[in-house]
């Protein structure tokens, strides 16, 4: 018999992305796991593999990019204005080449998160297209105004022509889709004993005394790590492996580990605003402390969010770049509603999807 075959398609732009999809792919292969999934992304398998415990198929192909950044909070706009009309030149043989792809592997449907040629893609091959976010590049680019515009229509004429659209929490409205389901917080879980990690990794202090410092996987440059000195009785855990070593800095140096691993042992995370650490965090009941970023305009919704349904600080750049770090030791902010999101976002997307390839498969 044919295996049922999912063909996940995510955006080109940091990890955030990549993770978020693979915990719902995870998800999809343990409740159902005939199916064969094709993960399309160019981020790592290492990373991948973080998420998805069983096999599948790695296809490292790139159909958007996101934005051009050196590193997570710096972004190249002429780059990624030049990269976006290049793709669109090219979008007729990069859409033709991939439904060949598709059409030869029989795929069932494609799940993208959030590259908007995947719509055209199965349209060609005459399969539907599912997508999930919070955003879409449309909002990123029409926010930059000018030249972006013309890019924007495009990008909302691609996304009008996706069948459906699984909406995340810290969402703006994504009016270009013409389908939306709301659903709940998505992500990872923790995967090691508590106790496990604490031994592994000579963590020490008390978790009121813990706190998690994660930026995403392009890092970020200038964190003012000299503050963390002024806190001795605190440990830091970090992932970035050009932080200092510092006595109270723990360096998580394999790649095995991931952020939400080390969640249940802290206080706090600190973290710049990116759905996937915000989702993690919350659905842990993990108090957050972030930064306001002004020219991404996805931010705006992260922390309108962030505000209502978790405990939190917001901090200025100046704040976080320049400050002395004095809010490690301050109170939180309580969230504004007192009713919590649903945590069974991948739950509610991997059983719409198991749901509607098991129907495909009982029609043949």
């Amino acid at each position: 018999m044919n295996r049922p075959i999912l063909y996940i398609a995510i955006t080109n732009h940091g990890f955030g992305h990549a993770t978020r999809t693979a915990s719902v792919a995870a998800t999809i292969q343990k409740l159902y796991p005939e199916v064969l999934l094709i993960m399309t992304t160019t981020a790592p398998r290492w990373l991948l593999e973080c998420y998805i415990e069983g096999d599948f198929i790695h296809r490292p192909r790139a159909f958007d990019l996101g934005v051009v950044q050196p590193d997570s909070l710096t972004m190249d706009k002429t780059a990624t204005l030049e990269k976006l009309r290049e793709i669109k030149k090219n979008q007729n043989s990069l859409i033709a080449g991939e439904v060949n792809f598709i059409r030869q592997n029989r795929v069932n449907l494609i799940l993208a998160d959030i590259p908007f040629l995947a719509s055209l893609m199965a349209k060609a091959a005459n399969i539907p297209c599912w997508m999930m976010s919070n955003f879409g590049w449309d909002l990123i680019y029409r926010d930059w105004g000018g030249e972006f515009l013309e890019i924007a229509d495009w990008i909302s004429d691609c996304y009008a022509k996706c069948d459906r659209l699984f909406r995340l929490p810290f969402h703006e409205p994504m009016q270009a889709f013409q389908n939306i389901t709301d659903v709940g917080l998505t992500g990872g879980t923790p995967r090691h004993a508590a106790d496990d990690l604490r031994a592994t990794w000579g963590i020490t202090a008390p978790p009121d005394k813990t706190i998690l410092l994660t930026f995403g996987g392009l890092g970020l440059q200038q964190i003012p790590y000299n503050n963390l000195q002024r806190f001795p009785d605190y440990q830091f855990i970090v992932f970035d492996q050009s932080a200092p070593d510092l006595p109270n800095v723990v360096k998580i140096t394999d790649k095995k580990y991931r952020p939400v691993d080390f969640m249940l042992l802290c206080e706090r995370v600190v973290s710049k605003p990116g759905y996937g650490t915000f989702a993690e965090a919350t659905k842990l009941d993990l108090p957050i402390v972030t930064i306001t970023r002004d020219d991404f305009a996805e931010s705006a919704f992260m922390l309108a969010g962030l505000k209502n349904y978790n405990q939190h600080q917001i901090l200025t750049p100046s704040e976080f770049f320049q400050g002395n770090w004095d809010f490690i030791s301050q109170p939180l902010q309580p969230p504004k509603q007192s009713q919590p999101l649903a945590k069974d976002g991948n739950e509610a997307i991997a059983q719409a999807v198991i749901n509607y390839i098991r129907s495909m498969k009982s029609e043949v």
